[in-house]
């Protein structure tokens, strides 16, 4: 198996393991939010990022978590928080304060008795299948981080269906400086 098969299958079977109603409840969320908040550290912010330009490409108001522009989280309020681990410990803190002005919290993660699972309000399961001892791997978070930015891809035919848009509406909100 050649490192890219080796990538491709599991990621496959991460993302297609991300239960239906999970899918749907996030959908709904990030529809139903008046801002959505997006953070992560490392790789996993990264993908966060990717995600909130789709998003803001769709004409919502989305934020990430730190930029100095960044308003005040509220009542009302989406906070999506992506982790492998679920252990960074700015991301719990996020969340923990997210929830407290009210937000509803969401994070993606690959253990759900992590402490981000503990302080969101909903958690979405990105399981990974790593085998270190193979001679073809992916080292270092790699194959959730990918898992992330499919499962976030996934969503935007979706959003785009649901708010009657479509590649020409989004093109008016891509960022083309040329």
């Amino acid at each position: 198996m050649t490192p890219l098969e080796y990538i491709l299958e599991r990621i496959n079977r991460s993302v297609s393991s991300v239960k239906k109603k999970d899918i749907d409840k996030l959908i709904d969320s990030i529809l139903s939010a008046k801002t959505i908040f997006i953070y992560g550290s490392g790789r996993s912010g990264l993908s966060g990022q990717f995600f909130a330009v789709r998003l803001v490409q769709l004409g919502l108001d989305v934020h990430f978590v730190g930029d100095m522009t960044t308003p005040i989280i509220g009542d009302g309020d989406l906070t999506l928080l992506v982790s492998r681990t679920g252990e960074t410990m700015s991301a719990v803190q996020t969340a923990n304060i997210a929830r407290r002005e009210g937000s509803c919290v969401t994070c993606i993660t690959s253990y759900r008795s992590s402490k981000l699972a503990h302080a969101s309000n909903h958690t979405i399961l990105m399981p990974f299948d790593e085998d270190p001892q193979s001679s073809v791997y992916a080292p270092l978070g790699t194959l959730f981080e990918e898992s992330v930015n499919v499962f976030f891809d996934s969503l935007i035919p979706v959003l785009m269906e649901r708010l009657g848009m479509d590649e020409q509406d989004m093109m008016k909100r891509h960022a083309i400086w040329v």
